[in-house]
């Protein structure tokens, strides 16, 4: 497995875990719904990041959360195109845009993000041809249906093996398609319908899931959490977050999708010591 991740106009060093930022432009996520939702908070929370030591900035603007409806192509650009034209002209990180539609992917191409994460694997019509007309990096998740549907088939007789395999085949696609392999970066999708013990399972084997291809985790502040933390509301679900996080690189995590961009740099540092330690 390459230690780099071609995104735009960066490369990425991946030999070390880097923290992804979750940057809602929405009035309706599951965690910070409505707080970035114009386009000044977006951007004070984006250079709050960039101060506290992101790696990449994950702009979303349609929530993907249990049971949320889809939003219309112009909705979803109406949140995104002011805040990414800004970002990408910064130019301090990669600006990765978390979207599904093809439509949306031409779009924030055009203004030169670096990374397109797709919670449905690109599955969208033109969506692969898209990005592999672009430099850009693809994150390719798994998602069991729809956001709106997505918990209720959570039956899996092998969820490692099933989540992998589809996976393995929208890398085969991606490669047909023209991406290189340098610019593919895969996501189990903790989450995404799975149960919390599917979705520890997922975490666990991380290093030996789809060995050629460097992971994303997104864990912070999701429902499994809670969950194990005795139903814990969205607002206290730090602790679990940071160290399921922590506990994801140490297993072979290369990117970490977090809220809590400082706290999980703390973590990962002594992930770091601990690794190098003699």
């Amino acid at each position: 497995m390459s230690n780099y991740l071609r995104a735009g106009r960066f490369q990425l060093d991946l030999s070390e875990t880097k923290i992804m930022g979750v940057l809602n432009c929405t009035p309706d996520s599951f965690s910070d719904g409505g707080h970035f939702v114009t386009p000044q908070a977006a951007l004070e929370r984006a250079a709050k990041m960039i101060d506290e030591g992101v790696d990449i900035i994950d702009v979303g603007a349609e929530s993907t959360r249990p049971g949320s409806k889809a939003v219309s192509i112009e909705e979803e650009l109406a949140r995104l195109l002011p805040v990414v034209e800004v970002l990408v002209r910064d130019g301090r990180v990669p600006i990765s845009i978390d979207t599904k539609k093809t439509a949306v992917m031409r779009a924030v191409l055009e203004l030169g993000v670096d990374m397109i994460n797709d919670v449905h694997g690109f599955e969208d019509d033109g969506a692969l041809a898209t990005a592999a007309a672009s430099n850009c990096a693809l994150c390719i998740m798994h998602m069991r249906g729809m956001p709106e549907n997505m918990q209720t088939n959570t039956q899996y007789s092998d969820v490692v093996g099933e989540v992998e395999r589809y996976l393995e085949e929208r890398i085969i696609s991606a490669e047909k398609a023209g991406v290189a392999q340098n610019r593919i970066i895969v996501d189990p999708g903790f989450g995404f319908g799975k149960n919390p013990s599917q979705n520890m399972m997922l975490i666990k084997q991380i290093a030996s899931f789809v060995p050629a291809l460097p992971k994303l985790i997104g864990v912070s502040r999701k429902s499994t959490i809670g969950y194990y933390l005795g139903d814990a509301p969205v607002e206290q679900r730090l602790h679990g977050s940071v160290t399921l996080a922590a506990l994801g690189a140490w297993l072979g995590a290369a990117v970490v999708r977090v809220h809590d961009v400082k706290e999980t740099g703390d973590a990962l540092k002594m992930v770091k010591a601990l690794k190098n330690s003699k």
